[in-house]
């Protein structure tokens, strides 16, 4: 952290930080999930699927949003991500019915 303190000003245009291989961040996740006691097959794909769904689209982050993100340049790409969960079904219908009884009793209060 020292080395990077330095650093007024980042240059998109080179590298920071030292990039990992995709084969050696998947290597470096497998131990990371082993030493938690996580018995599922962790890949930087499935990180980066997590993100964008779990972490971005059912936290309400726009869908366009998380398709400039993820660098694609399609929103169709992204849609494959946006496979929604029963959850936030539910607690988008919830939200949905709890603004119907606001108005209606914003209505009923001005009669």
């Amino acid at each position: 952290m020292e080395k990077y303190k330095t650093i007024k000003e980042v240059d998109f245009t080179t590298n920071i930080l030292p990039i990992s291989s995709n084969q050696k961040t998947n290597a470096y996740l497998k131990e990371i999930a082993k030493t938690c006691g996580i018995n599922k097959s962790i890949t930087f794909h499935v990180a980066r699927h997590t993100f964008a769904t779990t972490v971005m689209l059912s936290n309400g982050v726009p869908i366009e949003t998380v398709s400039k993100l993820l660098g694609h340049t399609k929103l169709s790409t992204t849609q494959i991500y946006a496979r929604v969960v029963e959850s936030k079904i539910s607690e988008d219908i919830s939200n949905l019915l709890e603004r119907f009884k606001e108005k209606e009793n914003s209505v009923a209060s001005m009669c």
